[in-house]
């Protein structure tokens, strides 16, 4: 998603510093990656459940993504802003962009599967457009804009179903994914109204979200684990797998969702951003919802209803369409 419109935490677009070396890897290939990385981080959650609570997942993807984005600041030689302006404007933007919507996220897949997820995800750029509305006032509202939104806003209402009582979504669950796809939208419209000036080129400014997002994770897991004492031994103990599986595919799972997800998907975005520019690496987001669920059909044997799979392309329609550069006279 763009970052001028909205953005996950993996798909945020950062423009990376002047003269930096592309490997010669097409930019096509590492596009292709990206979505399908992200794609997938709905799958990784929904297999991590199997032993974690959604609070520990969270956690874990948050502190394993900040761990190596701080090692490929070091390597790039990069730092971190010093301003205390700047960082009391990434301690909120990162509530938006990091602990909140990832916990919302694991949360919800506990209700809804990974598919239905990643389907509440591409909701962003419609929740974007409103908080535009209400942080940057510059921002016109076009009939185009306004009249995706309407459109996307009917495609969520025929995924959820109001009007069936039987054989609709798991409404909490699925409010949690629209909930957590609606933090993005209004975490990255905050950055560019109270960050857009601020000097946080390269891995800077992903890397400062995810440590302010690790702080904020530790009093949450605290409290967490005194209210759940009695089924957790310790804030990193896991529960059994009512499955039979073990422990180590799930925490292989969401390691490699902080890791790879989070962290080495920035260095890939980078060089799409080189190579194609700012506006084609951002229509990535459109693909990720295909890939959440394909892979939750095919890999975890989900099903998808008619309603939710026409409510799933009315909704990636209107986001497209918000996402359509204006047209100049």
């Amino acid at each position: 998603m763009s970052a001028s419109v909205a953005a996950s935490p993996s798909d945020a677009t950062v423009v990376p510093p002047a003269g930096t070396s592309t490997t010669r890897v097409p930019w096509q290939a590492k596009y292709l990656l990206l979505a399908l990385i992200w794609g997938s981080s709905f799958l990784l959650m929904k297999v991590g459940l199997r032993t974690m609570a959604p609070l520990q997942i969270s956690g874990l993807r948050i502190f394993a993504g900040t761990a190596t984005l701080l090692a490929l600041l070091a390597l790039t030689g990069g730092r971190l802003p010093r301003e205390r302006r700047v960082w009391g404007h990434l301690a909120v933007s990162g509530v938006f962009l990091t602990a909140l919507p990832f916990s919302l996220f694991a949360a919800g897949e506990v209700r809804v599967s990974s598919a239905l997820a990643g389907i509440g995800n591409a909701t962003t750029p419609l929740a974007a457009v409103f908080f535009a509305l209400i942080f940057l006032p510059s921002d016109r509202l076009s009939p185009r804009k306004l009249a995706a939104v309407v459109i996307g806003f009917l495609g969520v209402v025929v995924i959820m179903q109001p009007w069936e009582s039987m054989g609709r979504p798991d409404l909490l669950g699925f409010g949690m994914t629209l909930v957590a796809g609606a933090c993005y939208g209004l975490g990255w419209t905050y950055n560019r109204r109270f960050l857009g000036g601020a000097d946080l080129g390269g891995l800077s400014m992903p890397t400062a979200l995810l440590l302010v997002g690790s702080a904020l994770m530790v009093p949450v897991l605290l409290v967490w684990w005194l209210v759940s004492r009695d089924t957790y031994a310790a804030p990193w103990s896991g529960h059994v797998d009512v499955g039979g599986g073990g422990v180590l595919l799930p925490l292989l799972c969401v390691v490699a969702l902080g890791v790879v997800g989070t962290g080495l998907a920035y260095m890939l975005q980078f060089d799409v951003v080189r190579g194609a520019g700012a506006t084609v690496s951002t229509t990535v987001t459109y693909l990720i919802p295909v890939v959440s669920v394909l892979l939750g059909v095919v890999v975890l044997d989900e099903h998808l209803a008619w309603p939710q799979l026409l409510g799933a392309a009315i909704v990636l329609v209107s986001a497209v369409t918000i996402g359509l550069p204006a047209k100049r006279r």
